[in-house]
């Protein structure tokens, strides 16, 4: 007969406790953090299993991997007990990249569309589409908007592999609102205006430079990308150590080459908006590499070597 592992089921927060929470938990020892997932939202009638959380009775730290199994956890062994918390309403982790992406892509669209009625208003100096008409960098910069959201979306759908299923529901908002606002509004607001540095009808050395880049950054990108998710098996949560392009100098070549693109799209540009917009994402990528560093460590050892820089050369 296979081996059970008994554990104590304790509410995460006492305050706003699962109802019907078992008391205790009777597992098989070959129990996946996922199989109890699913065991607890049984017995205590919550529809989404995801939205179970479980945490480390010592760390308090929750149990990521959901593919991990029980008894490797050494607390949870050990204390014999497991901190449960419902983590309220899920979303799919794809399902939000989708929604993140698509807001660039209808905003610029709508601002292009919409210019005779948003820049008639001071401090822009519209006039009508024929005197004031959308300039040829304009132009290009809505080509390169588009292109780089529609090839995140393509690779949210055909490329990715995420660890997990969900994330709570709430930060579909948060996430969203980065996308929406600064690379949406904010940066086709400045870019598309009749008065702005872009609107310009010749391209000069610079722009060449920057539409350069771009593409190099966005191909390079989609390389990485590539690489990342043959790392994975379809549905797994497995990590493996990068070996592509750029990844013998820093940890997250995926970001560094995206900073790269965007470089180039600041010197076509001349935005303040979009300077704004990647220095706050370079802020957040910045944070992610370093926990992707930090966790190949742990999870590698002398197997993997250890990057000075984990997003930039030289500078972080």
């Amino acid at each position: 007969m296979a081996s059970k592992l008994s554990l104590r089921l304790l509410n995460r927060s006492p305050r706003q406790p699962i109802k019907k929470l078992p008391a205790t938990l009777e597992i098989p020892d070959n129990a996946t953090v996922e199989d109890v997932k699913i065991t607890i939202a049984r017995q205590t009638g919550v529809s989404d299993f995801n939205r179970i959380g479980l945490f480390d009775p010592v760390t308090k730290k929750t149990l990521k991997n959901r593919k991990a199994l029980i008894r490797d956890h050494e607390s949870v062994v050990s204390t014999g007990e497991l901190l449960v918390k419902d983590l309220g309403p899920q979303v799919a982790w794809r399902t939000v990249y989708v929604v993140e992406y698509v807001g660039p892509i209808l905003v610029h669209l709508l601002i292009v569309a919409l210019r005779p009625y948003i820049y008639v208003i001071p401090p822009y100096v519209y006039k009508s589409e024929k005197e004031t008409p959308v300039a040829t960098v304009q132009w290009l910069l809505f080509a390169m908007f588009q292109f780089h959201f529609i090839k995140r979306e393509l690779e949210t759908l055909f490329v990715h592999k995420f660890s997990a299923n969900t994330m709570p529901a709430s930060k579909i908002f948060a996430n969203s609102a980065f996308y929406w606002l600064l690379a949406g509004l904010l940066s086709a607001l400045d870019i598309y205006a009749p008065n702005s540095f872009s609107a310009r009808s010749e391209l000069g050395p610079i722009d060449f430079v920057g539409v350069a880049l771009f593409v190099y950054g966005e191909i390079c990108n989609f390389i990485v990308h590539k690489h990342l998710a043959s790392l994975r098996s379809r549905g797994g949560t497995e990590k493996g150590i990068p070996n592509c392009i750029g990844s013998n100098l820093v940890t997250s070549p995926n970001y560094m080459f995206e900073v790269i693109a965007w470089l180039g799209v600041i010197l076509v540009s001349r935005s303040w908006a979009v300077v704004i917009f990647i220095t706050v994402g370079t802020s957040y990528m910045r944070s992610w590499s370093r926990g992707k560093e930090k966790a190949l460590r742990e999870q590698f050892g002398d197997k993997y070597k250890k990057k000075r820089y984990t997003m930039l050369p030289g500078i972080f």
